[in-house]
């Protein structure tokens, strides 16, 4: 009698049956195929823009003015406005020694600003987008794209020379370059 109960239905009471109940499941899941594809060119256009810009370059003005007059002792350099008052002393044999202001040497500054125009190339970049089919062949027409302009200066060389400086008591030039600002 144990084996029928096993075999068959279970039953607890004459009354109670169990059946069992059974549930099914789906995994799905997806696979990669390709159907398409997109393939990008891209072109450089070149144009010619004019540019700009200020140069500023400073000239100074030596001038000698002659004072004659007797100092007690050497005055110092002094500036009045863009004026450099250097005083240049001499001595002079009287009878009794005396300090003479002979004359003083008055530099001017100037500051002057020139209008410099170039014409200088510029690239902008555009980008053709084509869609391809699963065997890469272009299926619809070109779509052109321009990026927003970005302007990228260049430096170039043809700026003006560097003038050399020279002593301000005459002479030769010295070594030392003086360049433009930028």
């Amino acid at each position: 009698m144990k084996n029928e109960q096993q075999s068959g239905p279970q039953t607890r009471d004459a009354e109670d049956v169990v059946i069992p109940i059974v549930e099914e499941e789906v995994v799905a899941g997806t696979e990669a195929v390709p159907t398409g594809g997109v393939r990008v060119d891209k072109h450089v256009d070149k144009r010619i823009r004019k540019i700009e810009m200020p140069l500023v370059h400073e000239e100074v003005e030596v001038k000698r003015i002659p004072v004659e007059r007797v100092v007690a002792e050497a005055p110092p350099i002094r500036k009045e406005g863009d004026v450099t008052i250097i005083p240049v002393l001499e001595e002079e044999v009287i009878v009794t020694k005396r300090l003479l202001l002979k004359e003083e040497i008055h530099i001017i500054r100037r500051r002057t600003q020139d209008r410099f125009v170039k014409e200088v190339e510029l690239e902008r970049e555009r980008a053709e987008v084509h869609r391809l089919d699963a065997r890469g062949r272009v299926v619809d027409p070109p779509q052109e794209r321009v990026a927003e302009p970005v302007v990228v200066p260049r430096r170039t060389t043809a700026s003006p020379a560097p003038a050399r400086r020279r002593s301000i008591l005459g002479g030769r030039p010295t070594e030392k370059i003086i360049k433009p600002r930028d």
